[in-house]
C-alpha cells in the first residue's frame, strides 16, 4: 500500500478513536449529569454540568440545523481535499494531526446535531464564566489555536504552495 493510503488508514483510524471519546463522554454526562447536578472537579474552577445546546458558543445560531449541516459539509470537505493534498512528510505531521482534530470535532458534534438538534455539552471552566463546552469543541477550537502557532511560528508560507497546484 502507498504511503498516501497508509495516511488516509490511520487519519480515518484516529478520527474513528477520537470521535468514540467524544460520543462516549457526552453519554457519561447524559447518564450522570442530566439530572442537573454539577460535579466540581477543582472547586470554583472547573466543574462537569449538563447543557442542551441547539445553537454554537454563546447560543449564536440557535437552532439553525441546516446552517449547521452547511458548515459541517464544507469543513469536512475542505479537510479531506486539503488532507489529500498535503505531502505525508515528518515537517507536515503537525499540520495534519490538526486537521484530523479539525475533522473529529466536527464529526462529533454534527453527529449530536443530526441525532438530537443539539449538542451534549459538560465542561464548564467557571472562572471567566466561559460557555460549557465538550471534547469535540476542545478538538476544534486547539486545531485552530495550533495552527495559528504553526502558521506564525512553524511554517513559512511558500510550504504550502502545493495547495495552489491543481491536481
Amino acid at each position: 500500500m502507498s504511503k498516501k493510503g497508509t495516511s488516509w488508514i490511520v487519519f480515518f483510524l484516529c478520527s474513528a478513536l477520537l470521535i468514540f471519546l467524544d460520543q462516549w463522554t457526552k453519554a457519561l454526562a447524559v447518564e450522570y449529569l442530566k439530572s442537573g447536578k454539577e460535579i466540581q472537579l477543582i472547586p470554583n474552577i472547573l466543574s462537569l454540568l449538563y447543557v442542551e445546546n441547539a445553537g454554537a458558543a454563546f447560543g449564536i445560531l440557535h437552532g439553525q440545523q441546516i446552517i449547521f449541516l452547511l458548515i459541517t459539509i464544507i469543513v469536512l470537505a475542505g479537510v479531506l481535499i486539503i488532507f489529500h493534498k498535503t505531502p505525508i512528510k515528518k515537517r507536515y505531521l503537525p499540520f495534519l494531526f490538526s486537521l484530523l482534530l479539525v475533522f473529529s470535532g466536527a464529526i462529533g458534534n454534527c453527529i449530536d446535531r443530526q441525532r438530537q438538534a443539539y449538542v451534549v455539552d459538560f465542561i464548564y471552566f467557571r472562572p471567566i464564566d466561559f460557555p460549557v463546552f465538550n471534547l469535540a469543541d476542545i478538538y476544534v477550537t486547539g486545531a485552530c489555536f495550533f495552527l495559528l502557532f504553526l502558521f506564525f511560528f512553524y511554517y513559512k508560507e511558500e510550504e504550502f504552495s502545493f495547495l495552489k497546484e491543481k491536481k
